[in-house]
């Protein structure tokens, strides 16, 4: 069972791509879907087993590398971190799969989209099914280019090829931090696989702990669009809402805070790795947060609000809190997914239109997707009682009951994250589909709510977000739960959760007390006073804060100015002058060039005269004579000096007569160069 729903994508994908055009459109939509969606019921019974019957699993298939120092298997390790999200994976992959029927309907290419998207999808819950580091960078680099294949689906489009690029190359950053910090686990316990590491991590040095773990940070910022890497997030925007749903909510972004979760038992012996994790977590929440603020592009909103929860998530894992932040991020995928697919929805309705400043008075128009995205907004907001308010409250209750400065850091970026995130939630809602209509007549003649293709996915998630967290918060995060088992791993000196049920009732209270004036501002100011934002946009102040947020920090700016002609420059460099230059020169063209003019040199000294080859046989014979006499020489000098005791010590003798033979045991290179020489 666990391996049939692990390699059904597999099938599914390579089936839509090799015999596409055989199975057609309608054919490969069948098998794709119907993969998806087996899988993702195999995965809630494998759940069942695994985590409410206590029976983890780990399949081994065989070996990858097999060498005298290293030693890696094809291996799978299903347990209730890996299953949980797994799981998510699936069936969030499967509703996708089942929208896009309808959402891509007219496209021409369909057989390979299904199949990029089944892709996308295997190497993801291979990613999470991996039993050492090898499989889940195997994972996390195809991963990768799968989302470089899918933002670039529409490849006739330069800024679909820009965003892809860009997405791709971002990556690679956090790629090759990741990448070091395997030989620095591989130098430091031997191997890379999940048993030994985290075995040994107890007794290992802080100081390299603390570097491996700010190594899996940088990499977990770049799959997880933190701050600094965050640039690509956005911009993947590029792709068809049913990419962006999917890369936003259960996989790609998932990834980095996965990294983080698997190396918990590493992670919490290294205070200072900690520390980071939890300062850019915070950083990013709020930052992300500020930024969508003013975005005008629908989906850029909402992919904002992505890097703002991931921001939450790394918050969470620094404050060792990695129950919570699994719970988080299942809860997440769920809302998210719902966002994205509405999304997707408005889309279709308006001709593409994603400014949300030419959209306006669709309530009439599109009543089921405002439903769903209402709902999906709330759940984000972590309104009381929707989903994402048993996950996102809790991460904020925690970090203020750590009476430690990085926890209150945690608490008061996060609760006015929360308040921002409240505000461009409602501003989303009211501009696209209560206020004023800005868009074309056409556009309110033709609109419509999605097909019945793309409703029973946005129902299920609705669901999801409105009743998950209610159902899973006991089994997640309950007191006393073990949910978590042993794929997780707290220091006893790191849990709180009693400290976060007795803190004062103000501060559990604050951050919904923010939530909800926040999006009472919004929808006032949206609503009934727009000519007050108007005037104040007018004004120098409210016309550089809405420049400097809708211009995000300027931080591509920065890269774009410094950056980028620097580390281009520095590679010219070093491709022309160390590569190209000195390396080629002296181990390359150098050693070629080198040897023909020396041998030509020497055949010079050939002037075919009696004197010169007497002269030339007297020289080696001389050479020759002190090079095999030598040794002797040295042997009984070093014999000698032992009998007059001029020796200092045994040890220090030792050396250097070692020293002394290994520079004579060249003597026969010597006489094979000068007898060459010679000739």
């Amino acid at each position: 069972m666990y391996l049939t729903f692990l390699f059904l994508p597999f099938l599914g994908a390579t089936t839509a791509g090799l015999l596409g055009r055989k199975l057609g459109v309608t054919g490969v939509h069948i098998i794709t879907t119907s993969c998806l969606a087996i899988s993702a019921i195999l995965s809630i019974v494998a759940f069942y087993e695994i985590v409410l019957c206590h029976s983890p699993v780990t399949i081994k298939l065989g070996t990858w590398i097999q060498s005298e120092i290293l030693s890696i298997d094809w291996s799978f390790t299903f347990d209730t971190l890996s299953i949980s999200i797994i799981a998510t994976v699936l069936l969030i992959s499967s509703l996708v799969h089942l929208y896009s029927i309808d959402y891509m309907s007219s496209d021409p290419h369909n057989q390979r989209f299904f199949s990029y998207l089944s892709l996308f999808t295997f190497f993801m819950v291979l990613l999470l099914a991996g039993d050492n580091y090898f499989v889940l960078f195997l994972g996390w680099e195809f991963i990768a280019v799968c989302s470089y294949l899918l933002i670039n689906f529409w490849f006739t489009i330069i800024e679909a090829n820009k965003s892809a690029m860009q997405s791709f190359i971002v990556n690679r950053v956090g790629d090759m931090a990741l990448t070091i910090s395997f030989f620095a686990m591989f130098f430091l316990f031997g191997n890379v696989d999940f048993s030994t590491v985290f075995s040994l991590s107890p007794i290992m040095n802080e100081s390299a702990l603390t570097i491996i773990g700010i190594l899996l940070l940088i990499g977990g910022m770049g799959k997880s669009a933190q701050i600094g890497l965050n640039t690509w997030l956005p911009t993947a925007m590029a792709g068809p809402t049913p990419v962006s749903s999917l890369i936003h909510s259960a996989t790609l972004v998932s990834a980095g805070v996965y990294v983080l979760l698997r190396s918990s038992p590493l992670l919490e012996y290294s205070s200072t790795a900690l520390i980071a994790i939890t300062w850019i977590g915070s950083i990013t929440a709020f930052f992300a947060a500020s930024t969508g603020l003013l975005q005008n592009d629908l989906k850029r909103v909402i992919a904002y609000s992505t890097c703002s929860q991931m921001g939450y998530l790394f918050l969470a894992c620094g404050l060792s809190q990695y129950n919570t932040a699994l719970f988080h991020l299942v809860n997440h995928a769920f809302f998210k997914a719902l966002l994205f697919l509405s999304a997707g929805a408005v889309l279709h309705a308006t001709f593409d239109q994603q400014d949300q400043r030419r959209l306006g008075g669709l309530l009439g128009f599109l009543p089921f997707t405002y439903t769903a995205i209402l709902i999906g907004s709330l759940s984000l907001m972590a309104v009381p009682f929707m989903t994402g308010f048993y996950s996102k409250d809790l991460i904020l209750e925690l970090a203020y009951s750590q009476y430690l400065f990085k926890g209150s850091i945690a608490y008061w970026f996060g609760s006015i994250s929360a308040g921002l995130t409240a505000f461009y939630s409602f501003r989303l809602v009211a501009i696209t589909f209560i206020t004023y209509p800005n868009s074309p007549k056409k556009i309110y003649e033709s609109a419509h709510d999605a097909a019945i293709y793309a409703m029973i996915p946005m129902i299920t998630l609705s669901l999801l977000a409105i009743f998950f967290g209610y159902i899973a918060k006991d089994l997640f995060v309950g007191m006393g739960t073990d949910f978590a088992g042993t794929s997780l791993f707290i220091h006893p000196n790191h849990i709180n959760l009693i400290e976060a049920e007795v803190i004062p009732t103000f501060y559990k209270l604050l951050p919904s007390i923010i939530t909800f004036g926040s999006a009472t501002v919004a929808y006032l100011s949206y609503q009934y006073s727009p000519k007050m934002l108007v005037a104040f946009g007018n004004t120098n102040l409210g016309y550089n804060l809405y420049k400097f947020y809708n211009g995000k920090y300027y931080i591509e700016v920065l890269y774009n100015t410094y950056v980028i002609p620097g580390a281009l420059g520095l590679g010219y460099v070093v491709s022309k002058q160390l590569d190209r230059g000195l390396i080629e020169q002296i181990f390359g063209y150098g050693i070629t060039s080198g040897l023909s003019s020396t041998s030509k040199e020497l055949g010079k000294l050939d002037d075919s005269t009696l004197p010169s080859y007497a002269v030339y046989f007297a020289v080696s014979l001389v050479i020759l004579t002190i090079v095999l006499i030598m040794p002797i020489l040295t042997t009984l000098t070093y014999e000698n000096m032992s009998v007059n005791g001029i020796k200092a010590s045994i040890s220090n003798e030792e050396s250097v007569f070692n020293m002394v033979s290994s520079v004579f045991d060249i003597r026969v290179i010597l006489v094979f160069i000068i007898v060459m020489c010679v000739k």
